[in-house]
C-alpha cells in the first residue's frame, strides 16, 4: 500500500514565530542551566531516554530554553535524523506546556516516525483535547488508520481534517487515495483531476505511489518521485567519503536492501534470483530490516545469500555505513517508495552502483539511484525522459518467478469459492484500489454480453465489497453475479484459480503478482497495456509468455477482444497449455 506521509505539525506556526533551529539549545550562556542540555545529550546517547527528557525539563525550568525552543529544537533534530532526540526534546516541551496541541501533534509525529503507533494515536489525541480543531492531527490520524486498512475510520479523519481547512493538500490527497481503497467513487474523478493540477502548482511532498494507481500522466510520477526524493532525511553529518575503486581480480559484491524477506510477495518473486547468482562470480549479501516472521521462505532466503545482515535496529547513518564497510560495489533497492521504505539509506551513496528494481513500479526520480532494471515492454528506451534512472532491459520480462512454487493439493469446490455450478467466470484478484469506474463499467458489459457468466474479484475490504455490489446494481447488473475471494495462503490462491475463465486486468496499475499467480496456474490474462511503467507489467508477462495477442492496445480492443466475448471451451483450453508452456 501507499507510503504514509504524515503532516508534522509546525511549532512555529503556532507558536506566531520561526521555529528555532538546531542552535537554540546551546545559545544560553549560564553555565547551571546549559548543564542540563549538555547532560541531557549525553543521556540520550546513553539510551537514557527518560532522564534526558528531565533534563530538558530542568534545562527550560532554569531558563537556559522555552518551551517554544524545546519543540523547535525537536524539528530540527527530527530533520536531521535523530529520531530519539526528537522524541525527548518534543516530551519535554509537552511537559512544560501541556495545553500546547502542536507540542503533542509533533511528538505524536515523532512517535509515527518511530512506528510507536499506539502512542502516536494518544498524542494526536491529545493534541485534539488541547485544540478540538487541530487539522494536522485529524491527518495523521488518518494516515495511522491508514496504514492499518481500517478503510472508513481514514476516511472519517480526512474529512474531518478538511471540515477544519479545506485547503490542506495533504488530507485531500489521503481522501483520494482511501476512497480508492473503497472504490467509492462519487465525484472522485472529478476531485483527482483538481489535485493533479493543484499538486502541479505546489511542491507538497506526497507519497508517489499511490499516483501510480491514478489516471494521470507517467509525467506526474517522475514529478512526485522527484519531490519525495527531494525531502528524504540525511544529515551532512553523516555523508560517506567517495568509495573506493572496485577491486580487480575479485568477485562484484552485491547487496540486496529490502523489509520483505520473509512471506512476501517480492520474496516469493525474486526467491531464485538470489539463489541462482553465479557465485564463481558474485558475492551477495542481504540487508534486511524487515520482519523475521519463521516461514518456510524466510529459512530459504537465510539459505540464499552469502551474507544475511540485519539492519532494522540501525539508523540510516549506521546502515550506511554497515553496507560502504563490506565493500558492496552495487546496491538494489528492492522497496523504492513502496510501504516500510527507507531510501534514507541508499541516499547516503554506500555503494557506487545504486539501482532501483522490483519492488516500485517507476522511477525514483533520486539523484542517488543510477539505473532501473526492467525490460523493452515496461521500459522502453525510448521513454528514457521519464525516469531519472538509466535504463536497463532485461531479456524476457524483468519480472523473476520461483520456479518452485507449489499448487495446493486439495482443490476447492467451486461452490467452495462462492462460485456458480455453471457459468464463466471473468476473474480479477488485484486489490481494490486499482478498480476505476471506467475498467468497471467495461466488466459489467462484459457481465451483459455473457449470460450466466460472474465476475470473481478479491475482497480487499468489506467497504469496497459493498461499494462493489451497489456499482453494479447501478449498472443494471444483478449484484449477486459478483463473488469475492477472501484472502487464502499462496498455494490455496493458486489452486483456486482452476475456476477462473480469464483473468480481466485493471488499467492504470496493472496486475503484477497477481498475473504471474493467474499465468502460473495456467489461467490466460487479458490486458490494455498503458503508457507507465505500472500499466505495462502484465503486458510484459504476456509477452515473455509467448500470448502477445491477449495485450490490447485500447479499452475498445479490449472490450471487443475475441478472447472476452465469443471464448469457447476449447479456446481456453489452447490458451492454457500456451501459459503452462511459456509462463515465466
Amino acid at each position: 500500500m501507499a507510503k504514509r506521509q504524515p503532516k508534522f505539525a509546525r511549532s512555529a506556526k503556532s507558536a506566531g514565530r520561526l521555529a528555532p533551529r538546531p542552535g537554540v539549545l546551546s545559545a544560553p550562556s549560564r553555565a547551571p542551566s546549559t548543564h542540563w542540555l549538555t547532560l541531557g545529550r549525553r543521556q540520550i546517547q546513553a539510551g537514557e531516554i527518560e532522564s534526558a527528557i528531565a533534563s530538558f525539563e530542568a534545562a527550560a525550568r532554569a531558563g537556559a530554553v522555552t518551551a517554544d525552543g524545546l519543540c523547535g529544537a525537536g524539528i530540527a533534530a527530527y530533520e536531521r535524523g535523530a529520531d530519539v532526540e526528537a522524541l525527548a526534546l518534543v516530551t519535554a516541551a509537552c511537559r512544560r506546556a501541556p495545553d500546547r496541541a502542536a507540542f503533542h501533534a509533533n511528538r505524536g509525529f515523532v512517535l509515527f516516525e518511530m512506528r510507536r503507533l499506539k502512542e502516536a494515536v494518544e498524542a494526536f489525541q491529545q493534541a485534539l483535547v488541547a485544540d478540538p480543531n487541530h487539522a494536522e492531527a485529524y491527518v495523521n490520524l488518518g494516515s495511522i488508520c491508514a496504514e492499518g486498512r481500517r478503510v472508513p475510520e481514514a476516511i472519517h479523519h480526512y474529512r474531518r481534517a478538511l471540515a477544519i481547512d479545506p485547503d490542506n493538500i495533504v488530507a485531500r490527497y489521503g481522501l483520494a487515495i482511501q476512497r480508492r481503497h473503497a472504490c467509492d467513487w462519487q465525484n472522485l474523478e472529478t476531485e483527482e483531476a483538481q489535485l493533479t493540477a493543484l499538486l502541479e502548482r505546489t511542491v507538497a511532498r506526497l507519497g508517489p505511489f499511490m499516483r501510480l494507481a491514478a489516471p494521470v500522466l507517467p509525467r506526474e510520477h517522475l514529478r512526485a518521485a522527484r519531490v519525495w526524493a527531494q525531502g528524504v532525511r540525511v544529515s551532512s553529518a553523516d555523508a560517506l567519503p567517495a568509495a573506493p575503486a572496485a577491486r580487480a581480480g575479485e568477485k562484484i559484491r552485491i547487496g540486496y536492501l529490502s523489509s520483505d524477506f520473509y512471506h512476501h510477495a517480492t520474496a516469493f518473486l525474486a526467491v531464485e534470483i538470489f539463489e541462482r547468482h553465479d557465485r564463481k562470480r558474485f558475492e551477495i549479501t542481504a540487508y534486511s530490516f524487515g520482519p523475521d516472521d519463521g516461514s518456510a521462505m524466510r529459512q530459504r532466503l537465510l539459505g540464499a545469500f552469502d551474507r544475511f545482515v540485519e539492519i532494522g535496529q540501525l539508523d540510516a547513518a549506521q546502515a550506511a555505513r554497515r553496507i560502504r564497510a563490506d565493500g558492496i560495489d552495487i546496491l538494489v533497492d528492492l522497496k523504492g517508495y513502496t510501504h516500510g521504505s527507507r531510501p534514507e539509506i541508499p541516499a547516503l551513496r554506500p555503494a557506487p552502483v545504486q539501482v532501483n528494481y522490483l519492488g516500485y513500479p517507476g522511477t525514483m526520480g533520486a539523484p542517488f539511484i543510477d539505473y532501473i532494471i526492467g525490460d523493452r515492454v515496461v521500459t522502453p528506451h525510448d521513454a528514457q525522459a521519464l525516469y531519472d534512472e538509466r535504463i536497463v532491459q532485461l531479456p524476457g520480462s524483468y519480472q523473476p518467478n520461483d520456479g518452485q512454487r507449489a499448487l495446493a493439493q486439495t482443490v476447492p469446490s467451486r461452490a467452495d469459492c462462492g462460485l456458480p455450478e455453471r457459468g464463466f467466470v471473468f476473474c480479477c484478484f488485484n486489490n481494490a484500489y486499482k478498480i476505476t469506474p471506467d475498467i468497471f463499467a467495461l466488466w459489467m458489459r462484459l457481465l451483459e454480453a455473457v449470460p450466466d457468466s460472474v465476475l470473481w474479484l478479491f475482497e480487499a475490504n468489506a467497504t469496497a465489497r459493498d461499494n462493489l455490489y451497489y456499482q453494479a446494481g447501478a449498472h443494471g447488473i444483478d449484484p449477486f453475479r459478483i463473488v469475492f475471494a477472501p484472502p487464502a495462503h499462496l498455494p490455496e490462491h493458486l489452486a483456486r484459480h482452476v475456476h477462473a475463465d480469464l483473468v480481466v486486468d485493471t488499467l492504470h496499475y496493472n496486475a503484477h503478482t497477481t498475473a504471474s499467480d493467474a499465468l502460473w496456474a495456467g489461467v490466460p490474462v487479458i490486458t490494455c497495456m498503458g503508457e507507465s511503467f505500472a500499466s505495462r507489467v502484465a503486458a510484459s508477462l504476456l509477452t515473455a509468455a509467448g500470448l502477445p495477442e491477449l495485450v490490447t492496445p485500447s479499452m475498445a480492443e479490449y472490450e471487443a477482444s475475441p478472447s472476452l466475448t465469443r471464448w469457447t471451451r476449447r479456446a481456453r483450453e489452447q490458451t492454457r497449455r500456451a501459459v503452462r508452456c511459456g509462463s515465466p
